[in-house]
């Protein structure tokens, strides 16, 4: 197949809004720099089905998958690591399994001032824990309004980042911004009031939640690439449905990497798999991660 235009893109979106049509996938593949970028996984797809999305009890199946999966790298979810606990059995994990650590996904209301005390020390907590396991990265959402936020909104999230980014400095960790579709719905709105606020922000895009929301991945990537350090990457139908792994939709990663490459990424590109609620799945998770981890060196050459 032909790669779509930049117009048919705008078309495609718009469709897609109605669970239509996302992307066309190109026929040409292109490589990336293996070197480079570390590839991981995001256990979301664990979590998606437990109390609270709390992972804690799950740790040692994660582990152990995706480790079979051949991940050279995990980013967890927070909710073990506010436990000194939970922290100590990751680190006997990541030995045992053979599988670093890269970092943590952590998201809370920043938005509202009155929970900045409450955020700040459960994310030191949290921080503290994740370099002790050898975490270097925290993928940081800032809370959904239901509504687009006000500029006092996004003051408050902006100097709540600048406070969170100081303390990830202090224990080796690098903050960047993620994204569901509500930052970047309404040409952006949300994420570029903050960048308005801080400028030199790194970023850690999910490229699936861009689509959704109505952005072209690799505009976005083209804008954005050079503060971009990190990835969430996962796959769609053409009517707009998660696959069950990657590779199996119409996302046009060729297109994606070329413009990584352009771009000279060399960050983290991490895999997160996610199912509707009634998806039945076909294969175990442990395998359908790995058929992802295939896809991503076939396709992506990472």
């Amino acid at each position: 197949m032909r790669s779509i235009t930049r117009k048919e893109f705008l078309k495609t979106t718009a469709m897609s809004s109605l669970g239509l049509l996302p992307l066309q996938l190109t026929s040409t593949f292109v490589t990336g720099n293996k070197d480079k970028v570390t590839v991981g996984a995001h256990p979301w797809v664990y979590a998606a089905k437990l109390p609270n999305y709390d992972i804690t009890p799950k740790l040692e199946q994660i582990f152990a998958d995706m480790s079979y999966a051949g991940m050279s790298g995990l980013e967890l979810m927070h909710h073990p690591l506010r436990s000194s606990g939970s922290t100590e059995r990751i680190g006997e994990l990541k030995e045992k399994h053979d599988l670093p650590v890269i970092g943590t996904s952590y998201g809370a209301d920043m938005w509202d001032r009155e929970k900045h005390s409450e955020i700040l020390e459960d994310a030191e907590t949290i921080i503290t824990n994740l370099a002790n396991v050898g975490g270097r990265t925290l993928g940081t959402s800032v809370g959904n309004t239901g509504e687009k936020k006000a500029d006092e909104q996004l003051d408050a999230q902006a100097e709540l980042l600048q406070k969170l980014i100081s303390i990830c400095e202090d224990n080796g960790v690098v903050l960047n911004l993620h994204n569901h579709t509500y930052e970047v719905e309404d040409n952006l709105h949300d994420l570029k009031g903050t960048l308005e606020r801080i400028p030199d922000l790194k970023l850690g895009p999910d490229l699936n939640w861009l689509i959704r929301g109505g952005v072209d991945p690799v505009e976005f990537i083209n804008r954005y690439g050079d503060q971009i350090l990190f990835l969430h990457i996962r796959d769609q139908y053409k009517n707009g449905l998660w696959t069950e792994y990657l590779g199996q939709g119409s996302t046009d990663f060729e297109a994606i990497t070329e413009a990584l490459k352009k771009k000279d990424f060399s960050g983290d590109a991490i895999i997160e798999l996610a199912h509707e609620g009634d998806f039945e799945p076909t294969m175990s998770l442990r395998e359908s991660l790995k058929k992802s981890r295939e896809f991503v060196c076939k396709t992506m050459g990472y």
